[in-house]
């Protein structure tokens, strides 16, 4: 089974406001770098779209070991509470109160699935080459001009949606 180290970032300017994701790929002496954004939604979003979009980008089932800065990401996926939400109707706890983000949630727990999964927090803007690299992809794609619309997080915003995304029920 190939070894991957993917690196992670998510950035916002203003939350919600126009955001990005940044990620560096790395696998036996090849690197892959990849990048987007969207005009309005959240940091939350971006850090878990740059998860998804890297695992995205694996053809096979690999040994991942996932860096990144985001605890609400790396927590969420550890400690269970993903799973956990995802088996109670993304439902957060006995209250009732709406796990943030389903969709975005249910795209990565499948993308997880696929792979031998291992996790690894690093202190953001702390020296990390990689980080810092995922930090200055995900910035410098959330200033491009025309971004996309994030569909799901506009919808939602806009009481659309069947769900909140990163906003009070």
């Amino acid at each position: 089974m190939k070894e991957v180290a993917v690196y992670t970032d998510g950035a916002c300017s203003g939350n919600p406001g126009p955001g990005g994701f940044g990620v560096v790929l790395l696998s036996g002496g090849h690197r892959k770098e990849l990048c987007g954004g969207y005009r309005r939604t959240t940091n939350n979003r971006m850090e878990l779209l740059a998860v998804i979009k890297g695992l995205e980008a694996l053809k096979e089932r690999c040994r991942v070991t996932l860096y990144s800065d985001s605890k609400y990401v790396l927590d969420a996926l550890t400690k269970g509470w993903a799973r956990r939400w995802r088996a109670n109707g993304w439902r957060r706890n006995r209250k009732g109160e709406l796990a943030v983000n389903p969709d975005l949630w249910t795209q990565l727990l499948e993308l997880c699935d696929r792979h031998e999964m291992h996790y690894q927090w690093v202190k953001g803007h702390a020296g990390d080459p990689e980080n810092e690299r995922c930090d200055k992809l995900s910035t410098g794609a959330l200033t491009r001009p025309n971004l996309p619309v994030d569909e799901q997080y506009e919808r939602a915003e806009r009481g659309t949606a069947g769900s909140p995304f990163d906003r009070a029920p």
